[in-house]
């Protein structure tokens, strides 16, 4: 079977929609180190089953499968999702990136570890560092006098010092700390003592023990602030050379004594909690550091943020405290002798480093702290919040709280059994089950079964447009590429690389490259003058060098969208390059409506996946010559979405529409396309045909007029689509 004919568009996005709401649930896997914009593992696993099963995706989804023999490859590996679900399901695999990051992290997904030894290490590892360094994280809690209560999350303001009477301030965008959805109320800071207020209604907040009127507002207003003892107006940057100052200024904590007491524990820090504070630095003071880098800060589209704000080098992003528990943490890895493992809690300190630093802010809805990374960039905030770097648990034994080593540890451990116990989750009704896939394991060897057949793992650290495979040699490409202006990968991972690389050494395997950036990362740069035809020109050289190496009719298959249509421009300058044909382009749900950087911007949650052969068959309903033609095949798919459980926005009718016209562009001009010709002559050709095709007003006007039979099942779209299958145009 194929994809065309197989893949189930209602039954593949309700898995992938559920799982993007928490995908941790769905794919522990990918909690052994972050990595950005990971596409839904069902979404993967549906696409390989429909491709290289015998029967219906629906009824194989659930059972165990062995591809044996099958080799995939995915030259845009990232977090290593299609690799995943290939080896999973029994493929050979090849998968390069330019980012060492990338290829360290899929390499320690699929790496077998002895997780009995890993637990014992990463427990003497917590219990070393709570004997040193535990006291730091305690505090006493005003209710019930309890002096060893665990600190969750310290919150910091950043201070100014105002030009005119040279006092300092606080720099407050807002005096609301928490907000009632989690808490029993809201938790408002007084603007004169700073006392912290419990209150019901906030826009009615009354007064503060000291008297003052509280608010919800503060007094930073567009980059400007208003000194507090002159009242003169300061502007940003608030502070002369130099990284910005942080003052301690609240403080969440967990006591077990008060398990029963509604809502969350807050507090205004007490003396003891500032000389904790000054504890710690006269430590790090004292402390010759061997693992915490001195790497300068590069210029980059989104490390260049940094330098406004003052800093010039990485570790000026962390306080004393994190600095004295990160080295700390280092020394007692360094000194593990097993390398397995000694890898293994490196990948954790690495991972670890999202949350102990002083980019983090504290969600006063959710409560908890955001990483660095919540929203792709390095956002720098005036309120930030530093996790308690140990974690802690609550009487029931479960992590409380994120960012420590114990909620890192546990991740990691869920991770990796997930290797070798593999599992599906299935909806009856309302009902969630969780179906064991017997059978089916992540990795080179099955610890489990020593006799089963062993897959070929090829994990390298290049660049894909250098990447020679032998002609004929894949049974397909399965991946994800970069989205042009999208996620600065080689920019933000540099921040966990340096770290990884002092710690592990620089010549040890995978870590041998200064940096994570790279001259050929194929996304948008201004500060790298990378534009789209950069863009164009290395995916369509990626693209041509997969194809020579698929075997005849085989499929590149890939999920894209974008806001823009410049993207698909180069999208379909690759594909033609590459003397391929798209012969489908398929909706999916791929990201989570709710992510930080997508919420509330109008883009897309729904990406395309791009089918393309060099031979093959595409259904004739698919093709199309005007609007009215895609509309009608774009309300079937919108039909199967909202079955799925999707409510499909403007944004994602808009980049489905891009995609069909992609597809049908690539098909006018493959007679006559010359892979020779200058990029932008090529671009500029495409874009020329795609908009004297079909225009996005056009297609979104004729879809509110065209009527399609839904069902309550997906029968009728399967029935549907055989009958389409049967008068299909060959290519």
């Amino acid at each position: 079977m194929s994809i065309e004919q197989n893949y189930s568009i209602p039954f593949i996005a309700s898995l992938a929609l559920r799982e993007k709401q928490i995908q941790q649930i769905y794919r522990p896997i990918i909690a052994v180190h972050k990595w950005f914009a990971r596409r839904p593992g069902t979404l993967f696993r549906g696409l390989l089953l429909s491709e290289f099963g015998e029967r219906p995706v629906e009824e194989m989804y659930y059972q165990p499968n062995c591809f044996d023999g099958v080799t995939i490859a995915d030259p845009f590996m990232g977090g290593g999702i299609p690799l995943l679900e290939a080896n999973r399901l029994g493929c050979n695999v090849v998968g390069t990136d330019i980012n060492p990051m990338a290829a360290w992290v899929v390499r320690e997904e699929i790496d077998a570890i002895d997780l009995q030894a890993y637990r014992k290490k990463a427990q003497d590892i917590v219990a070393q560092l709570t004997a040193d360094l535990g006291h730091l994280y305690r505090t006493k809690c005003p209710i019930t006098g309890r002096k060893d209560a665990s600190v969750k999350y310290f919150m910091w303001v950043k201070t100014g010092t105002c030009v005119v009477c040279k006092k300092m301030f606080d720099l407050l965008p807002g005096y609301v700390l928490a907000e009632d959805s989690r808490h029993t109320s809201y938790v408002l800071v007084c603007a004169g003592c700073g006392d912290l207020n419990e209150v019901v209604d906030s826009s009615r907040p009354g007064d503060c023990r000291c008297g003052r009127p509280l608010r919800t507002e503060g007094p930073v207003r567009r980059n400007k602030c208003a000194c507090p003892h002159c009242g003169h107006v300061n502007g940003a940057p608030f502070h002369g050379e130099g990284p910005p100052l942080h003052r301690l200024f609240a403080i969440e904590y967990y006591n077990p004594d008060l398990k029963d007491r509604p809502g969350r524990l807050f507090k205004k820090p007490d003396q003891d909690d500032l000389a904790r504070v000054m504890e710690a630095e006269v430590a790090w003071r004292g402390m010759r550091p061997r693992f915490v880098p001195d790497d300068r800060i590069p210029h980059g589209d989104e490390s260049s943020r940094l330098h406004r704000w003052g800093y010039r080098r990485f570790w000026e992003l962390f306080n004393t405290r994190q600095l004295l528990g990160l080295e700390t943490s280092a020394r007692l890895i360094a000194r593990i002798k097993d390398i397995r493992i000694r890898r293994a809690l490196a990948t954790n300190f690495s991972d670890l480093l999202r949350y102990q630093n002083m980019l983090c802010r504290y969600d006063t809805w959710a409560l908890k702290s955001l990483d660095i990374f919540s929203i792709h960039g390095f956002p720098v905030g005036y309120v930030q919040v530093e996790s308690n770097l140990l974690g802690l648990r609550n009487l029931n034994c479960l992590p409380v709280g994120s960012g420590g080593w114990i909620n890192i540890i546990e991740k990691y451990i869920k991770a990796k059994r997930y290797c070798s116990e593999p599992f599906e989750v299935l909806f009856d009704g309302r009902r969630k089950l969780t179906v064991r896939i017997d059978g089916e394991w992540i990795g080179e060897t099955n610890p489990e079964n020593p006799g089963a057949h062993e897959r070929h793992i090829d994990v390298r650290c290049a660049s894909a447009m250098a990447m020679n495979l032998k002609v004929a040699s894949l049974d397909g490409v399965f991946t994800d590429p970069p989205y042009y202006g999208m996620v600065q990968y080689g920019e933000l991972m540099q921040f966990c690389y340096i770290w990884l690389r002092k710690l592990m050494g620089r010549d040890f395997p995978g870590l041998e490259q200064e940096t994570t950036r790279h001259e050929d990362e194929l996304t948008g740069n201004d500060t790298a003058e990378r534009d789209l035809e950069h863009f164009a020109e290395g995916l369509a050289k990626v693209y041509t060098r997969m194809a020579r190496a698929l075997k005849p009719g085989a499929p590149l298959v890939f999920t894209y969208h974008h806001n823009q249509q410049d993207a698909y421009l180069a999208v379909g300058m690759a594909i033609l390059d590459a003397g391929l044909t798209c012969s489908a382009s398929l909706p999916c749900p791929a990201e989570m409506g709710g992510s930080i950087h997508i919420h509330g911007t109008g883009s897309s949650i729904v990406d395309t996946v791009f089918v393309c052969r060099d031979r093959g068959a595409t259904p004739r309903a698919w093709l199309f010559d005007d609007a009215e033609g895609l509309a009608y095949i774009m309300a079937k798919e919108l039909a199967e979405l909202r079955l799925a459980g999707m409510n499909p926005t403007a944004g994602d009718i808009r980049c489905m529409a891009f995609g069909h016209i992609t597809r049908m562009t690539i098909w006018r001009l493959r007679p006559s396309w010359s892979a020779a010709h200058p990029a932008g002559r090529k671009l500029a050709v495409f874009r020329k045909v795609m908009d004297s095709l079909v225009t996005l007003k056009d297609v979104t006007e004729r879809l509110s007029r065209v009527k399609v039979q839904t069902g309550a099942t997906t029968g009728l779209f399967r029935d549907e689509r055989e009958r389409d299958l049967a008068n299909a145009v060959a290519f």
